[in-house]
């Protein structure tokens, strides 16, 4: 630890991004009040629910060249991937513009993909050395990712996805039919080609990873306050407090990291971000007697198969709606019907399988990039949100470049991509 600071930062969220940033910014020895309304890792909370991968691999944004020509195409097929809920296109269409300019040329997407491998390279040693630092070991895993496709040819169709992998350093073993069956016997046989990435992680029970974070935080002298940030008392552009609904947190330093609810506190502080919430969902099979040994990313299903200590987790799916709208269970119910399909072996006894559903709110930039800057009102705020598919990932990284901006020292990677101005 170094030498102590009386500097104090409030970190808005107990999310995986406001944990590890609290846990960075206690080693740097400042003090630290974590502001969360909920539980911590609880069953709000979009760490809670995702698809617990920890991928190198995942530094490809959602928006594609040629996405523009499958937005009709969204807005018609209920049944998609990606959906869009008609009556709240217009409110979405600043973003969504944006969303599709981001991924309109191979060169734009190019770029993302090295911005955010600079968060996602070193995410599974990272998440290793946290959790060994926390006492949390046991939750961390670092067995590789599997990708699988029906055959090569559906493999070369995202031909451009795993080429700018490759340039940005990931590095895979290909699988033929037998060597996949081998590897994963319960993996349906339609499936005949794959790709293993040795490098990735997962995390065995995000929620609980991210309570043990945050009570590891408490036991080493950060305040819990169950209270809801509401505004920012700040004076000739200096943070002397935040304001919640539970009195004030007097403090000269602050981090926004209150993933979807970010946005409003964002503009608080003097800053106008396109973010809104690409809600997921995921199903979970309680004690499946069919499972795959390591994480699978099925090609077709577009899904991340986890089995984590609560049950076979499938968790995927884009809706963009309002956060209010109630939950529309038919994803879910389509993510379970792509679990059976991959693993057959669970359709034995369907009748019995103990099956658990779940929405979340992935907090998402329409550039694919998070936030991560001082706020336009005063330096005294630092922005950390906006991850989208990335938060569990790149949390640790996250952590160290907040603290990192209040300790007054060079990030560990460029952080002029994530600017909250870029969408002024």
């Amino acid at each position: 630890m170094t030498q102590s600071t009386s500097r104090h930062i409030a970190v808005i969220g107990s999310g995986i991004v406001g944990a590890c940033t609290a846990l960075a910014l206690i080693k740097d020895g400042f003090q630290v009040t974590i502001i969360e309304p909920r539980q911590p890792g609880g069953e709000q909370a979009a760490s809670y629910g995702n698809g617990a991968f920890l991928s190198p691999a995942s530094i490809i944004p959602m928006s594609m060249p040629g996405l523009w020509k499958k937005v009709p195409g969204y807005l018609l097929d209920p049944n998609g991937p990606f959906t869009i809920r008609w009556r709240f296109l217009l409110k979405l269409a600043p973003w969504l513009v944006r969303f599709v300019n981001a991924g309109a040329t191979r060169s734009k997407v190019a770029c993302t993909a090295r911005i955010l491998s600079g968060l996602l390279a070193s995410a599974p040693a990272r998440h290793q050395a946290l959790a060994a630092a926390n006492g949390l070991s046991e939750l961390i895993r670092q067995q590789g990712l599997l990708y699988v496709y029906p055959d090569r040819q559906a493999f070369a169709q995202e031909a451009l996805a795993w080429q700018l992998r490759l340039e940005n350093g990931v590095q895979w073993t290909e699988l033929d039919g037998p060597t996949l069956q081998a590897m994963e016997p319960d993996l349906c046989k339609r499936y005949t080609f794959g790709i293993l990435v040795e490098s990735g992680g997962h995390c065995l029970e995000p929620g609980s990873y991210v309570q043990g974070l945050v009570n590891s935080a408490t036991t080493l002298g950060a305040k819990l306050v169950k209270a809801k940030a509401q505004s920012f008392h700040i004076e000739s552009g200096r943070l002397l407090g935040v304001s919640t609904d539970h009195g004030m947190v007097h403090c000269d330093g602050a981090v926004i990291a209150a993933g979807v609810h970010s946005k409003a506190l964002a503009a608080l502080a003097g800053d106008h971000v396109l973010l809104e919430s690409e809600r997921g969902y995921h199903v979970q099979v309680a004690l499946p007697h069919r499972a795959p040994r390591i994480p699978i990313m099925p090609s077709d299903g577009k899904m991340a198969n986890t089995l984590t200590r609560s049950g076979l987790r499938a968790s995927g799916q884009v809706e963009l709606a309002s956060i209010d709208t109630p939950a529309n269970w038919r994803r879910a119910d389509i993510l379970l019907h792509h679990l059976l399909q991959t693993y057959p072996g669970l359709n034995q006894g369907r009748e019995q399988l103990e099956i658990k559903k779940w929405l979340g709110h992935r907090p998402s930039t329409p550039d694919g990039l998070p936030v991560i800057a001082q706020a336009s009102a005063t330096p005294d705020i630092v922005y950390a949100f906006g991850h989208g598919h990335v938060g569990l990932a790149s949390g640790p990284m996250t952590g160290e470049i907040v603290a990192s901006i209040f300790a007054g020292r060079a990030p560990p990677i460029d952080i002029t991509p994530f600017s909250a101005t870029r969408f002024h």
